[in-house]
């Protein structure tokens, strides 16, 4: 289903997390699996300039994304889940930017998988109203850094690598514990 098993059983998740974004998209990947230390691979942002055409942006932002599927050949894409703010302006280039992401992913027959900030915020803090400090510090002590990842988009990425992680690999116990049972839902 999902990566090579680990000695014990358990199933090893190689997890590509996107916070989307025209002007600073963060990419991170994580490895790991639910109860278990889990492992940053690499981060970075894909930075575009404002004075380009956005579609310009957009194919900027498509190539980079495609060079870390290829580079780190993810098991899953995690997703920012583009939710309404007062800035109209940032709302578009966040769902552009995400429906480039979902594009690439898809294109590769990659699952993929859309968290709220909230449920992002909870997974890695324990609460879903936790600033962007507080989730970057939990990212940091999660995946055992010796610094915080700069800027917050890399550290957002991450967070949704480790929401995946630990979220996808519950679920995906839940789904054989069904399958066994011949139940559905």
């Amino acid at each position: 289903m999902f990566g090579p098993s680990t000695a014990k059983g358990e199933t090893q998740m190689r997890v590509l997390g996107i916070d989307p974004g025209l002007t600073r998209c963060g990419l991170g990947v994580v490895e790991g699996s639910v109860g278990r230390p889990l492992t940053l691979v690499d981060v970075n942002v894909l930075r575009t300039s404002a004075d380009r055409p956005v579609a310009e942006r957009l194919v900027t932002i498509e190539r980079g994304i495609d060079a870390w599927l290829d580079e780190f050949s993810p098991d899953a894409v995690a997703v920012e889940r583009v939710f309404a703010r007062s800035d109209s302006s940032t709302i578009m280039g966040t769902a552009q930017a995400s429906g480039i992401a979902m594009v690439c992913a898809a294109r590769r027959g990659l699952p993929i998988a859309l968290h709220t900030p909230s449920e992002v915020k909870a997974a890695v803090s324990g609460s879903g109203r936790a600033d962007k400090a507080q989730v970057g510090a939990m990212v940091t002590r999660i995946l055992r850094l010796d610094a915080l990842p700069k800027p917050a988009d890399a550290a957002d990425a991450l967070a949704l690598a480790i929401t995946h992680i630990w979220r996808g690999g519950a679920q995906a116990r839940i789904d054989a514990a069904l399958a066994r049972h011949g139940s559905t839902r």
